[in-house]
């Protein structure tokens, strides 16, 4: 019940922001989409059983501006590497260990690194990430485990 209840006030909450209409028909017609939406999930049994959705946004408040980082930081270093003809580009594929124990957690961190520059999340088994990196130094970077720390701190599963 907890997850139909969180996917409602998302959903709700999204739509709202996105649409920014406040009439009462237009308010009415998003309010039947979202239980329209909530119904068909429910009866597909898609609806989120690992928790609630509402505690993300709070935790991600300090991750976004730490991957937003990173992502400066990763620009920087592949466009080094396009730029200097001396800086061999070495790619390499190897696979990380994913310790979020849920999907959405699975999910935040591919996502996180895929976005990332110089990184690409190629496919996701179980708890193991098989990664492409542009050169070493990338995927050093990803393999100190920090941005497996950050997300499973935000997702709450520890």
């Amino acid at each position: 019940m907890k997850g139909i209840i969180s996917l409602f006030i998302t959903l709700s909450v999204i739509w709202l922001l996105l649409s920014g209409h406040t009439n009462p028909l237009l308010l009415s017609l998003g309010l039947a989409s979202v239980i329209l939406t909530v119904i068909i999930d429910h009866r597909m049994d898609v609806v989120d059983q690992e928790g609630n959705r509402i505690s993300y946004p709070p935790r991600l408040i300090t991750y976004i501006p730490w991957l937003a980082w990173e992502t400066i930081k990763s620009n920087i270093t592949v466009a080094k590497l396009i730029l200097d003809p001396k800086m061999p580009i070495r790619p390499n594929i190897f696979t990380v260990k994913a310790s979020q124990p849920g999907e959405l957690g699975k999910t935040i961190y591919a996502n996180s690194i895929t976005l990332t520059p110089g990184t690409v999340s190629m496919s996701v088994d179980g708890d193991e990430i098989l990664v492409h990196a542009i050169d070493q130094g990338t995927a050093d970077d990803l393999l100190t485990g920090e941005m497996d720390r950050r997300v499973t701190r935000i997702s709450g599963e520890h």
